[in-house]
């Protein structure tokens, strides 16, 4: 339950649970749609060759393992949230490293920096 008083720690961790439960869930959804955007345009080029089935397939996965990170911020917050830390951590990776979208990676070095911020903050407050 989300408390009413904006300045307590549990207000802020509830903040940033619902976040990390919505927008990774939000996102993997849309891995099978492409209404926010045309997610194959972020896949870094040198990974096609080396994978064993299509970028619009892998994506799809991507979008189911999205989908259950948020499922499991909402579950379990403090594994969850290191969870979705080491994943926007592994994509701004892959994003550096294709030489493109580098403010796509600092947003989500940033997303990552909060989702391991609030597994702390769950750990604090007994979560």
């Amino acid at each position: 339950m989300v408390t009413s008083n904006p300045n307590s720690l549990r207000f802020v961790f509830n903040l940033l649970k619902y976040t990390f439960v919505i927008v990774p869930i939000l996102a993997g959804l849309d891995k099978f749609t492409n209404i926010l955007t045309n997610w194959e345009h972020y896949l870094n080029p040198s990974l096609e060759p080396a994978m064993p089935f299509s970028p619009q397939v892998f994506m799809m996965i991507v979008g189911v393992i999205e989908i259950i990170a948020g499922v499991i911020v909402l579950i379990k917050p403090q594994l969850g949230g290191l969870i979705v830390a080491a994943w926007l951590t592994l994509i701004a990776i892959s994003l550096i490293t294709d030489g493109q979208y580098f403010d796509v990676a600092v947003r989500d070095l940033v997303m990552a920096i909060a989702a391991f911020s609030m597994a702390r903050i769950a750990s604090i407050i007994k979560q």
